[in-house]
């Protein structure tokens, strides 16, 4: 029997079901929401940005699957920063990826209070926050098997949604659905194309990195693969079909929505289908848009409970977070401390309820692309140096480097810029001062 950090279970996986979990983990509202914010600042060139968002995404999830292959291990990429770099770099990466799937699980709070908005305007958005955070603990504390079974049924919902989009948008474009408020028409001109310029598109470069962002959790669950030998091409198969949807619907929304009809509060899948005369559809849409939030929000969860489990059994954590009691061994020392930082994102769901959502996706993006640094970083030292490898490698890191500088200059992406830097000197600091202590503690375990 193997067992996790939310459990026992002695399934094995296989490829496909690995791909489904990771199209499941992945594809939420950073897609469905935040790729609308993104199309606000770039317009049709936000397709672009998906396009090198996708092969970077390619990049880092393959040097993290051979990182696997080679020496497995269940902290994945926390685990081999700390092999690559020193116990510093697996503490303060395991620190920091605690924070970004915490920040991402605050940016799903506030897109699942949106989206029910939608049927009930005049209820505060803490109160659907509060509600979301304690179902999705609710499904944490079923156990790992009742986590992965749902997560296979809301990834089928959620692709299910983007290819009812595309059959829906399809027939519009066609003209067999008729009576929409706008002429169809694909930007293609210079201020349609680039609205805000070349820094417009830089600095949207984020939003379209953070719809992959969950990829990496592949490397927490390859090690269930039936053939290890296959995750490749489960991330492969993930990557590639989520690109192909990603760009295609996209493609379908400016085509029949003007750049002026997007905001950043509504997903512009819900606008697009608000425009023509299908009554039910947009409240179907906006029910799988809640399943889609929900799921990558407990998948969010899952991830930050496991990987504060995996710091404790290291000692850089307190060692109380690796207790699991119960039949399903559920950690909830671990949990219930997570369920702290929730509650803290109810908190700013009251305190901050329209900018939160932009806020909070762009820092929780901009953190998890550090760590996509950090897994680059360490591959170039733990994998052999082939010139498919090294030109992979320079070129994700250059992709990275390129999404997080261009947050800081627009002042839809420059407040999330500054939220993830603080937050990263803040572990930078932690880790500064708690390293003169791990010759002491080494010192008193021997």
């Amino acid at each position: 029997m193997s067992t996790n950090a939310t459990g026992p279970t002695n399934s094995t996986m296989t490829w496909w079901q690995l791909s489904l979990l990771g199209v499941a983990c992945t594809l939420g509202t950073g897609y469905f929401l935040g790729a609308g914010i993104g199309l606000t600042m770039s317009g049709a060139s936000m397709l672009l940005m998906f396009i090198l968002a996708a092969a970077g995404t390619y990049f880092v999830l393959d040097a993290l699957i051979q990182m696997t292959g080679d020496n497995p291990q269940q902290g994945s990429f926390r685990t081999y920063a700390k092999i690559a770099f020193g116990r510093w770099a697996g503490f303060s990466c395991g620190w920091i990826y605690w924070g970004s799937q915490l920040m991402i699980v605050g940016s799903q709070l506030a897109a699942l209070s949106l989206f029910t908005r939608f049927w009930f305007p005049t209820i505060p958005m803490w109160l659907f926050a509060l509600i979301y955070a304690s179902l999705g603990v609710g499904v944490i504390l079923l156990g790992a098997e009742a986590f992965e079974r749902s997560e296979h049924f809301f990834a089928l919902i959620k692709v299910s949604a983007l290819l009812m989009f595309l059959l829906l948008a399809g027939a519009a474009v066609l003209g067999w659905i008729s009576g929409g408020l706008h002429p169809l028409s694909f930007p293609i001109n210079g201020n349609t194309f680039i609205p805000s310029g070349l820094t417009g598109t830089w600095s949207s470069f984020i939003y379209a990195f953070y719809a992959f962002g969950g990829t990496e959790m592949m490397g927490l669950f390859a090690l269930r693969l039936d053939k290890s030998s296959e995750a490749h091409k489960a991330g492969s198969i993930m990557i590639l079909l989520l690109a192909i949807l990603y760009i295609v619907s996209l493609f379908f929304v400016l085509t029949l929505l003007p750049l002026h009809a997007l905001h950043d509060k509504k997903s512009p899948f819900q606008v697009s289908l608000e425009s023509y005369p299908l009554p039910y559809v947009p409240h179907v849409f906006n029910a799988i848009l809640i399943i889609a939030a929900f799921s990558t929000m407990v998948a969010s969860l899952f991830a930050v409970t496991s990987i504060l489990v995996a710091l404790a059994k290291d000692h850089d954590a307190p060692f109380l977070f690796t207790r699991s009691t119960g039949k399903r061994q559920i950690p909830y020392p671990a949990l219930g401390f997570t369920s702290g930082g929730m509650a803290a994102a109810v908190v700013l769901s009251l305190i901050l309820p329209e900018e939160l959502y932009t806020v909070m996706s762009t820092a929780a993006g901009l953190t998890l692309l550090f760590i996509w640094l950090v897994i680059l970083l360490s591959s170039g030292r733990l994998l052999t140096r082939t010139t498919s490898n090294v030109v992979k490698r320079w070129a994700g890191i250059l992709l990275i480097l390129s999404a997080i500088s261009g947050a800081a200059f627009h002042p839809t992406t420059r407040p999330g810029f500054f939220v993830s830097l603080i937050f990263i000197l803040i572990i930078a600091a932690i880790t500064y001062a708690v390293h003169f202590t791990w010759p002491k503690r080494a010192k008193k375990r021997c």
